[in-house]
């Protein structure tokens, strides 16, 4: 009996041969498949836990800042804070020279507020220094008036100074360190806590004797920061805010 076969019988045409360079038709192999499938659930996880990361660092950051609020909060009334007074061979430092020295923090504010830059830098000695908080430093009554001249037609124009006082220290007679928070605001007054800066006057009473400035140095509150420090190591809150 004759053997059959699903072989043609007629004869066989060759193969067209691929064009080099050209892909393999047919079929991926399953590991190649499998390998893409991989990689995409990879990067899907590590999207979603970035996404996850971001959130819970942007409310642990708005947590710190809620609750950074400050205790000591200060004095809007200059007057009303009562001074530590120290004698030095030179003698103490009186009652009027608080308000003095008041009177003088009292109209530097007010001159801020109607952006009169020479009569700002007249509340400076001479030779008066001014850092601000951005670590700008001005040296002398000239070079603090023709900046706030500039400031004061610039982007501070028509700002007004916000002030709470924290601490003022006579040594002898003719010298004063006052500490406070402040802050620049247009319209509504800022309340004290809303005050983002610190600042240290040191004045100094002139042969005329009036009192003026001189050195400033002004200070932005990192709030956040600040809450990390307390929470890191509780010593090292201050006094005042314990």
């Amino acid at each position: 009996m004759p053997v059959t076969t699903d072989a043609p019988t007629g004869p066989v045409e060759p193969a067209e041969p691929t064009p080099a360079g050209a892909p393999a038709v047919g079929p991926l192999p399953h590991s190649h498949a499998g390998g893409r499938t991989r990689r995409r659930t990879v990067k899907r996880v590590l999207g979603a836990t970035a996404l996850a990361l971001a959130v819970a660092a942007g409310s642990g950051y708005l947590w710190l800042d809620a609750t950074s609020e400050v205790q000591n909060l200060g004095q809007s009334d200059c007057t009303a804070v009562a001074p530590a007074v120290t004698p030095t061979p030179a003698g103490a430092a009186a009652a009027e020279d608080q308000r003095a020295v008041c009177d003088t923090l009292h109209s530097l504010a007010e001159a801020w507020g109607a952006g009169d830059a020479t009569a700002y830098g007249g509340h400076f000695t001479a030779d008066a220094t001014y850092t601000t908080y951005v670590g700008t430093h001005y040296q002398g009554r000239r070079d603090i008036t023709e900046a706030h001249r500039a400031l004061f037609g610039g982007f501070l124009k028509d700002t007004r100074l916000a002030d709470s006082f924290l601490g003022i220290r006579f040594y002898g007679p003719d010298t004063a360190v006052v500490t406070s928070r402040g802050d620049t605001y247009t319209g509504t007054p800022k309340k004290p806590a809303e005050l983002s800066k610190t600042q240290s006057y040191t004045l100094v009473r002139q042969n005329d004797r009036s009192w003026r400035i001189a050195a400033f140095h002004n200070t932005q509150r990192q709030s956040v920061m600040e809450r990390i420090s307390f929470l890191w190591d509780p010593s090292t809150r201050p006094e005042a805010e314990k």
